[in-house]
């Protein structure tokens, strides 16, 4: 076979896999694409999305799903309930940076939430 005839041959294996539509390898490379785009899931990123759910009900954040800062002071004082329950029954099994970063939060939302309330 020639370099031709080979090129032919890749080309017209090409344009079959266009029509075909998006193979596995595709479809596996958009899975693996959005995923980076993603943070990893740990405590920390779960307990920083608490908080920014928290933020929100303050209306200290705008609510990315209007656009604007909309107050709801019982689901922000929830959202902080939540938290203290976690900081409580994880109480043992945080590391060190992990203990201060959800006291320190909590501290945080609950003098905002606080003041809100005024």
């Amino acid at each position: 076979m020639t370099d031709q005839e080979k090129d032919k041959t890749g080309a017209e294996n090409d344009q079959a896999s266009v029509e075909a539509g998006p193979s596995k390898g595709n479809e596996q490379a958009k899975d693996d694409e959005q995923e980076m785009l993603l943070p990893k899931i740990n405590f920390s990123t779960f307990i920083f999305s608490l908080n920014s759910s928290a933020l929100v009900h303050l209306g200290i954040v705008d609510d990315p799903s209007i656009g604007k800062k909309v107050k709801n002071l019982p689901m922000a004082k929830q959202t902080i309930d939540i938290l203290a329950i976690l900081e409580e029954k994880s109480k043992g099994n945080l590391t060190m940076d992990e203990e201060q970063m959800l006291k320190n939060i909590l501290y945080d939302l609950r003098i905002l939430y606080i003041k809100e309330k005024e």
